[in-house]
């Protein structure tokens, strides 16, 4: 077979480097994945142009039993497919021959007469788990570090390289759908009961079980679906459409119809009964063709990518390795300072939670041994493991005992003067060497460090609410903050399973200065008379998590109305806030916290938060009514644009593809889109700069009242308007041909 359309990396090795075929023993062969190229086996060009030679090896070999097809070590089998490999395919028909050229290698590993056992530990997600589909039995590590699964569908493709019909063979069709459509990676033991994999093993007896498994010294049946619930689904279009429907339902709830790779798979698995392998392989192959080639995956490619680089922060140098914090302590027992505490504990560090109010610490400790609790009974920690958690966590009302504390980060109210007082009384208790962090949103990390001993280590590290939920952290560099403590920051967020995101110490730093000028234009669009469902409907519709005047109810509106005036204070004309968040707050009207804001929330689980009837009265006009719904989105999106371009003018961030993640993980925005610039990138920046100047041109009175000013364009977007130009206008003209 030929590989076409994959392209090969730059520092590819020699044909035969990446697979090597051990024989032990007579009549067993074990193929070792080891491609000298990367640390952990991916399935690219190059490994699988070896294994297509180490399987005609195979198929040449009349004396062979078995076959054993494992890692270089235990708990490092394979990394699935090359996504960078295949991201960079622009063509279907590339896409298509790539497909068809693995499923034929796969298809010959399960037609090889010896038997055929996969030897699996560590990540095994996507085209590594196809792989050992393609085997007679899987035996895997039990190992924390070992997740299988097919995550396809969360980077805009599907399983296409067998996963979408052997899956459903082995685990019959709702099983395999639950696996395909969550794209969850699954520990070992939950793996292996649900039927993915034939046999648990310790890591250092793998290759030896597999061995004896491959050679019949051992006997482990396959675990396949059997029974007349399968055969009935299998051979059953009617339960197989309602299945369909019932999905369909979730899938849309969940997606709004924005993410094709969703509904195709479903299409796939549920078609898959029935079908030849060579009938499959033509499916799979035509679908994943058409979304590989996509740009919502390339959309969701792009924040993997970025999503892996933001890892990377915290790794440090040869010259710097960050710690592996064990004791940490957080000041204030509020909602962000208890998240943060129960965080800490559940990942392994023994953490002090501090505040003057005993109820304040009795509700954070409560609600941490509750969130433990439900996690052990949903199976998602062991009862040993969450005891231990519970454990971890001590409270306090004194300052003392937090000499060993490598990180103390106070999370209080956004009050300077108590900030300061918190961490300069936490500096007299603890070791030079403790980073001294705040969870401000708003407030300046650098003014906070000055008279501190040590301001190097003072660092701002933004957890997002619910700090449970949300994937962001802003780690804020202050002017003396140093480059060990950022990396050290950094490996904490992703040892708490965070992203960690960078940023200069700015007014608002990254995310919330974007969503400033995007919230107040919404409430401008309302007061000039635009319906609120209208508004929120929109950019539901746009791909955002929540409309922007129900996000103004979760924030709070007296909290919204204070960062509007701080934004507006460090930036001027541009953030200058409409007047009716002001007008329309009250005691009794701040939001979801008084159960009254834009909408009415009773609090009860399960209940939609509905619009209030009295809106109408603070609206000031009727101006912005008849604007098309195109108009509305473009003021609110492109009002969040300028301003980004602004933050890459200004180095508050590194670059483009840590901004997009960012607003992605930290604002909601579409992921299908792939962030705010990739989305402005995908206009054209010819086409922002002419949308803002129409928008910022378009003073109308009821609008603007100074609010027009963050319409005129960024001199960043202006750059690459000029840029576009120059490098057009220096191409030179196609040649004629006569």
């Amino acid at each position: 077979m030929e590989l076409q359309g994959f392209p090969f990396p730059a520092n590819s090795p020699e044909p035969g480097a990446c697979i090597r075929i051990e024989r032990p023993e007579e009549g067993l062969a074990v193929v070792i994945l080891d491609p000298p190229h990367r640390s952990l086996a991916v399935l690219d060009a190059p490994l699988l142009r070896d294994l297509d030679a180490a399987i005609t090896d195979l198929e040449s070999d009349p004396g062979l039993k078995g076959v054993v097809f494992a890692g270089r070590e235990p708990l490092k089998f394979a990394a699935g497919a090359d996504i960078e490999g295949i991201s960079s395919i622009s063509n279907e028909r590339d896409a298509h021959a790539i497909v068809t050229y693995v499923h034929k290698l796969f298809q010959r590993i399960e037609n090889l007469r010896p038997q055929t056992v996969a030897a699996i530990g560590g990540p095994v997600p996507g085209g590594a788990y196809e792989l050992s589909l393609s085997c007679n039995l899987i035996v895997a590590a039990d190992d924390p570090k070992t997740r299988i699964g097919l995550p396809e569908t969360q980077l805009g493709i599907l399983p296409g390289w067998g996963g979408s019909h052997r899956l459903p063979e082995r685990l019959g069709i709702p099983a395999a759908l639950d696996a395909i459509m969550t794209g969850r990676l699954l520990p070992a033991r939950r793996a292996w009961k649900k039927g993915m994999i034939d046999r648990l093993t310790y890591p250092h007896l793998l290759h030896q079980i597999a061995a004896d498994l491959a050679m019949g010294r051992e006997k482990c049946k396959p675990r396949r679906r059997k029974g007349m619930a399968k055969w009935l689904m299998d051979r059953n279009p009617l339960a197989r459409a309602v299945v369909r429907r019932s999905v369909m339902k979730t899938v849309m709830a969940r997606t709004n119809g924005k993410y094709p790779a969703a509904e195709a798979a479903l299409d796939v698995v549920l078609g898959s009964p029935g079908r030849s392998r060579e009938q499959a392989a033509t499916i799979e192959a035509e679908a994943v063709a058409k979304l590989a080639t996509g740009s919502v995956c390339k959309s969701l490619v792009s924040i993997f990518f970025a999503s892996e680089a933001a890892k990377k922060l915290g790794r440090g140098s040869e010259d710097f390795r960050p710690r592996a914090f064990s004791h940490t302590c957080v000041v204030g027992g509020g909602i962000m300072g208890g998240g943060i505490a129960s965080l800490f504990a559940s990942k392994g560090m023994d953490t002090r939670l501090i505040d003057l109010s005993r109820d304040a610490l009795d509700h954070a400790q409560a609600q941490h041994i509750f969130d433990i609790e439900k996690k052990a009974k949903r199976r998602r920690m062991t009862r040993d493991k969450a005891e231990a958690a519970i454990d971890r966590l001590t409270v306090s009302e004194s300052m003392n005992g937090i000499a060993n504390a490598d990180i103390v980060i106070e999370a209080v109210a956004e009050v300077m003067g108590v900030k300061r007082k918190i961490l300069a009384a936490a500096a007299e208790r603890v070791s030079d060497q403790c980073l001294l962090a705040t969870n401000t949103s708003s407030l300046s990390v650098t003014e906070m460090a000055k008279g501190l001993p040590h301001p190097e280590r003072v660092i701002g590290m933004h957890f997002f609410n619910p700090v449970a939920k949300m994937p962001l952290v802003e780690i804020v560099r202050g002017a003396e903050t140093s480059e060990e403590a950022v990396t050290e920051i950094a490996a904490l967020a992703t040892r708490c399973g965070k992203t960690p995101v960078v940023v200069k110490d700015v007014a608002g730093f990254l995310v919330n200065r974007l969503l400033g000028p995007y919230l107040d234009e919404a409430v401008r669009l309302f007061l000039a008379g635009v319906d609120p469902a209208r508004i929120d409907h929109l950019m539901v519709d746009f791909g955002m998590p929540m409309g922007p005047l129900r996000l103004l109810d979760e924030v709070g509106l007296d909290i919204a109305q204070h960062a509007a005036a701080s934004l507006h204070e460090a930036y001027g004309e541009r953030m200058t806030p409409s007047e009716g968040i002001a007008n329309m707050k009250s005691e009794e009207r701040l939001g979801v916290k008084t159960g009254k804001g834009f909408y009415k929330h009773d609090g009860k689980k399960g209940n939609k938060p509905q619009l209030c009837s009295d809106l109408k009265r603070f609206q000031e006009s009727k101006k912005a009514r008849d604007f098309s719904d195109e108009q509305i989105v473009e003021r609110m999106v492109f009002a969040m644009v300028n301003e980004a371009a602004r933050c890459l003018e200004e180095g508050v961030v590194a670059n483009r593809q840590q901004l997009d993640l960012a607003t992605v993980f930290g604002t909601g925005f579409a992921p299908f889109r792939g962030g705010l610039m990739r989305y402005a990138e995908s206009l054209g920046w010819p086409e922002v700069v002419a949308k803002l100047d129409r928008i910022g041109h378009e003073r109308d009175v009821a609008l603007r009242k100074g609010g027009w000013a963050k319409f005129k364009p960024a001199e960043w977007l202006r750059q690459q308007v000029a840029r576009q130009e120059n490098a057009a206008s220096s191409t030179p003209p196609p040649q004629e041909i006569i």
